[in-house]
């Protein structure tokens, strides 16, 4: 029998301690005082009163517009106008921020919007402020506000929302961040990633689920366990929690004030539970009549917050009801003119469909002003050069994801020493989970930083696929170039490496389909860290993708630049001349159309590459160019060939060079299957040299 060791057994036993520490955490239950209607001032009670009448106006105005044609869609706040005016007379504006939902009107009236604003944006006019007609209805933002603009997207908010916390931890700022919600929007994943993160971190953020019962049609009975977000708050030790009568003013007004208090203090998140009551159907394309039985929408009219407050202003002795009919009779005449103006402004010119999808100045950026001349280097020694270099260059970039700190210094060790040299609050481990890595990004850009973020493997950037399309790629568009999110996600991608199905897959085609993204894959190290140090100076999001094949590779060696040396986003590489074939490539497959090349030269045909480097923006007058001096073109790419990137290069050079060609352009490519481990079985998926050679030889036989 054999026996335990006596290190292995002194080993358990530590284990064992360690297993038995106590684990049992608990969020903080915070009592709000008491407060009454009373305790504020008569002239404070009547402001509160005319902004939620003024949103309520709004609501039934809106309507009214749509059935006479006029707008497109509406989704009210009616019912929740207590909680959010109560946390709009304390957002301290300037140094608060706040990251809405489709619901909060009377918050965004509060904090300063106006009704001709909701109005020019409801009716989709030129001058709508928030997005110049480019997004629905109930998406206001404000850069003076500090109101951050938001997606339609339920549940997109939460993670930058979780970012913009930290970042004003990092900065050591004063102001809290709401992030506010509706109670289905609790169901999603990205809910319980920002709540983790920011009660990790203890940052100022104040998560307020308005629950009014319902989302959509589905009842919060059936849509959460327990039947609140209250009890989901529980287990996260970090987070406080606080729960009110969201359609009672003072009370809400309180349980604010305390929130604020907790997070002010340093003590990290608050969740706000506040109970509504939704008193419209859930939008302009719903009718609730159909699943709400009448008994439920008569009884949620007895909570109408507006109601309520009514009868409490006069029983104050603040109002009487002649007064109060006056306060809405001189509401509704300033909306209605204001609505009548706004249907008269102009609407958006085409014209301008296209403008503000990329950061559209000029970023006064010097290229290509030294030959690369220092010691040879591999490219991820390139990447991580780089990244010193501009961390050293610039305080604000900052570099987060899954084991990037030292000493682990990234997987493939493209991050090493980071930490060490700047600190690990410039270069930190976030939770492992890639949604949670690019929302808070988004929030980190807003105040100023440049985030260079991680993914470790393209494989694995699908759970951020909704962050990356809603949110980071359409930030400056759907703002009209108010709010920018410039960042840059570095993912390492690409086959060749027996990585098999989830450790190999190529994500370039699948994003370049986004507008508003920009695309790089460089293929040699000068080109890797001259392309970085662009990504980073940039203002738009940046996908970067390094081929994890080369980051080794000799072949990919390159003399190192020096720490001014930048190459420009969008401009392909003529990598060698020729004249009888051109090849465009990228990537790994850089070198594999050189062996091509050598092989053809030999037999006397001289071939021309080109490496694009850019996936999107591309560089199709390059291509075209080269295409009608050799009058026979290759498209080769690693990824699949069926609807890979290819084929957007190969329709460009169709439509745009047909009179130049000599014969059909050849594409070479990855078969239409998943990237296999087996040796052979990789070999047979991915472009090889001798099938790169029989294509050619083909090619220029035709």
């Amino acid at each position: 029998m054999l026996q335990t060791s006596p290190l292995a057994m002194e080993v358990a036993s530590d284990l064992q301690t360690q297993i038995n520490l106590p684990t049992i955490g608990h969020c903080v239950d915070l009592a709000p005082q008491t407060v009454t209607l009373t305790d504020f001032s008569k002239d404070i009670a009547l402001n509160a009163y005319r902004t939620m009448y003024t949103a309520r106006r709004l609501d039934e105005k809106m309507l009214m517009l749509l059935k006479q044609n006029k707008g497109f869609f509406h989704i009210g706040g009616a019912g929740h106008e207590a909680i959010q005016m109560a946390l709009g007379m304390q957002m301290e504006i300037g140094e608060d921020w706040a990251h809405i939902y489709y619901r909060d009107l009377c918050l965004s009236l509060a904090m300063g919007i106006t009704p001709r604003e909701v109005l020019l944006h409801h009716l989709a006019k030129a001058d709508d402020p928030f997005s110049g007609g480019r997004q629905m209805s109930e998406h206001f933002c404000s850069k003076s506000l500090n109101i951050v603009v938001p997606s339609a997207e339920v549940g997109s908010q939460f993670l930058p929302a979780a970012g913009l916390g930290l970042a004003l931890k990092h900065k050591k700022e004063k102001g809290i961040v709401y992030v506010g919600c509706g109670d289905g929007a609790t169901s999603q994943g990205s809910f319980f990633e920002a709540l983790n993160w920011a009660s990790r971190d203890r940052a100022p953020v104040l998560f307020v689920v308005q629950n009014n019962g319902i989302a959509i049609s589905v009842p919060v009975t059936d849509q959460t366990a327990g039947g609140t977000a209250f009890k989901l708050a529980a287990g996260f030790e970090g987070l406080a929690r606080i729960e009110v009568d969201g359609t009672d003013l003072a009370k809400s007004y309180a349980a604010v004030a305390a929130a604020r208090k907790y997070i002010l203090e340093g003590n990290g998140p608050v969740m706000l539970v506040a109970h509504t009551v939704r008193l419209l159907p859930h939008s302009s394309s719903d009718n609730h009549a159909k699943y709400r039985p009448k008994a439920i929408l008569e009884a949620e009219k007895k909570q109408d917050p507006l109601a309520r407050l009514e009868i409490q202003l006069i029983e104050a002795g603040y109002a009487t009801e002649d007064y109060l009919h006056e306060i809405k009779k001189q509401i509704n005449k300033d909306i209605d003119h204001e609505a009548h103006w706004a249907a008269k402004q102009p609407d958006p010119d085409p014209a301008n469909l296209n403008s503000h999808v990329l950061f559209d100045g000029d970023l006064g950026l010097e290229y290509e002003k030294s030959v690369p001349n220092g010691p040879d280097i591999v490219v991820v020694d390139a990447i991580n050069n780089a990244l010193k270099e501009e961390m050293a260059n610039d305080k604000n970039v900052i570099v987060y994801g899954e084991d990037v700190a030292d000493g682990k210094g990234g997987v493939f060790t493209a991050t090493r020493d980071l930490s060490k040299m700047f600190g690990h609050d410039r270069c930190f481990n976030s939770p492992l989970a890639e949604n949670s890595i690019i929302g808070t990004a988004v929030g980190f850009s807003l105040l100023g930083y440049k985030p260079v973020v991680e993914i470790q493997f393209a494989d694995y950037v699908w759970p951020g696929l909704q962050a990356i399309r809603n949110m980071v790629s359409t930030f400056r568009w759907r703002s009209n170039n108010l709010f920018e999110c410039p960042m840059v996600i570095r993912i390492p991608t690409g086959g060749y490496i027996h990585g098999g199905l989830c450790h190999s897959q190529n994500i370039e085609a699948f994003f370049a389909h986004m507008p508003g993204l920009v695309i790089v894959m460089p293929s040699n190290a000068a080109d890797a860290k001259g392309l970085l140090k662009t990504a980073i100076r940039s203002k738009d999001p940046i996908l970067f993708l390094e081929h994890k094949f080369l980051y080794r590779q000799p072949v990919a060696k390159t003399p190192e630049p020096d720490e001014n040396y930048l190459v420009p986003i969008g401009k392909a590489k003529v990598v060698q001349k020729g004249k009888d074939l051109t090849i465009v490539t990228y990537g790994a497959l850089v070198y594999k159309a050189m062996n091509v090349a050598r092989a053809l030269e030999k037999q006397g045909t001289s071939v021309e590459i080109i490496d694009i480097r850019t996936i999107l923006p591309f560089d199709a007058e390059t291509v075209i160019e080269s295409v009608k001096k050799t009058n026979r073109v290759m498209v080769l790419h690693e990824d699949h060939e069926f609807m890979g990137f290819g084929a957007e290069i190969s329709a460009q050079i169709t439509q745009n060079a047909f009179r130049h060609l000599d014969a059909p352009v050849k594409r070479v490519a990855g078969t239409f299957t998943p990237t296999p481990f087996s040796d052979v079985l990789e070999r047979a998926a991915l472009p090889q040299d001798q099938e790169i050679l029989e294509a050619a030889k083909e090619l220029l036989a035709f």
